[in-house]
């Protein structure tokens, strides 16, 4: 007879008073390692939130970049299978249930996905083509690494996905200002990773591709049964990929200037 598979979790935190209780909370009676890494230049409650849960174990760290910083947290765990699941997420009751019973089985797979059900403005968005939005979030610690870009970086695997049916709840937004607080760090990141890449800058880019985004998103992907929150949601996409193409322009313009990236603030 099997013994019963134990998970480890990862997390990595910055300023998330808002979230981490719940996070936390939806990973009891079903993880049984949790690894938080906490940056270093957090100042709001998330550590003492943390302490609330003893059988976590935290460590303060300087950032890494999203990547990096994951892959270390992988290296800190104990067990062979790792949940990858962000501050602002939270297990549903029938998604710990389906990994309760994964416990128990043989894993035919390397890695497994869940849908996503992301709430932007605090409400359900279910077109624009964010859901079911499936992530990648359970793997075998042996099989898998974190791809190295700067932002949304994902899991590379080795071997086959299985699939999860229930969802991974996420609570991106809840409000336009905590939205903007990402934007300008996450654009500037991926135009950096354009220009790694060594990608050729097109005006193209800047001056289609944003609308593109706002009619795939709004029409295409029936954004307008979402409400005011998906035109909203759908507007603001638009101007993530014009404000990226323009951080990149720059970086090029920089780089070709100097040959160097100049230092952004």
């Amino acid at each position: 007879m099997n013994s019963e598979i134990e998970i480890s979790a990862i997390i990595i935190a910055k300023n998330e008073e808002y979230n981490i209780g719940r996070c936390l909370e939806s990973l009891k009676d079903c993880i049984e390692d949790i690894v938080v890494l906490v940056d270093d230049q957090t100042n709001d409650k998330t550590i003492e939130i943390i302490r609330t849960f003893p059988a976590v174990r935290f460590y303060v760290i300087n950032w890494k970049g999203y990547a990096k910083t994951k892959q270390y947290a992988v290296s800190l765990t104990k067990n062979e299978w790792i949940l990858w699941i962000d501050a602002d997420e939270a297990l549903t009751d029938k998604l710990k249930t389906e990994i309760n019973n994964f416990k128990t089985s043989v894993p035919k797979h390397s890695a497994y996905s869940m849908p996503r059900k992301a709430y932007f403005l605090d409400k359900w968005i279910k077109h624009c083509g964010w859901y079911p939005g499936r992530v990648t979030r359970l793997f075998k610690k042996k099989k898998a690494q974190f791809s190295d870009k700067q932002v949304h970086e994902h899991l590379v695997v080795d071997g086959s996905i299985g699939e999860f049916s229930a969802d991974l709840n996420h609570f991106t937004d809840p409000d336009i200002k905590h939205y903007f607080k990402k934007f300008n760090e996450y654009t500037s990141l991926a135009a950096e990773d354009l220009l790694n890449g060594e990608r050729k800058f097109k005006i193209f880019d800047l001056i289609f591709r944003p609308a593109i985004i706002f009619i795939k998103m709004y029409f295409i992907k029936l954004g307008f049964l979402d409400g005011i929150e998906g035109f909203i949601l759908s507007i603001f996409s638009s101007l993530y990929v014009f404000t990226k193409y323009c951080k990149f322009w720059e970086l090029k313009k920089g780089k070709t200037k100097n040959g160097n990236r100049k230092p952004t603030d």
